[in-house]
């Protein structure tokens, strides 16, 4: 049973930080890309970042870019989104997702993704 479980998610103030987690389990994690998303209340799931199986390649979305720093370890079949500077509008349920790959790259589209995680709050106050 593949289960992806998400940590890290709190009440902070602006410009903190935060570190989330993913713990990824019933599959290979290193035949997946994989990403993390968000969404607000009343607003579609957004894509903040991804990396490809081998963590070569990450992508970021353009409000998160320079602020946030995606990481996986193969090894240990764990996703990590270091979140820096951050704004109340960053204030939203973060989950991470995995899809099969092999490929160089990897994609932010919730769509492409088939397993994700229950997720977890994150809130900004001003």
């Amino acid at each position: 049973q593949v289960r992806l479980m998400e940590s890290g998610g709190e009440l902070v103030q602006t410009g903190g930080s935060l570190r989330l987690s993913c713990i990824i389990s019933g599959l290979r994690f290193e035949d997946y890309a994989a990403g993390w998303f968000r969404q607000a209340p009343g607003k579609e799931r957004e894509g903040v970042s991804c990396t490809s199986w081998s963590g070569h390649y990450t992508d970021y979305g353009g409000r998160v870019e320079g602020r946030f720093t995606i990481s996986r370890d193969n090894t240990k079949n764990t996703l990590t989104l270091q979140m820096n500077s951050l704004k109340p509008e960053d204030t939203a349920m973060y989950y991470c997702a995995a899809t099969p790959s092999s490929g160089a790259a990897c994609s932010r589209d919730p769509k492409v993704y088939d397993y994700w995680g229950q997720g977890t709050q994150v809130n900004v106050s001003s």
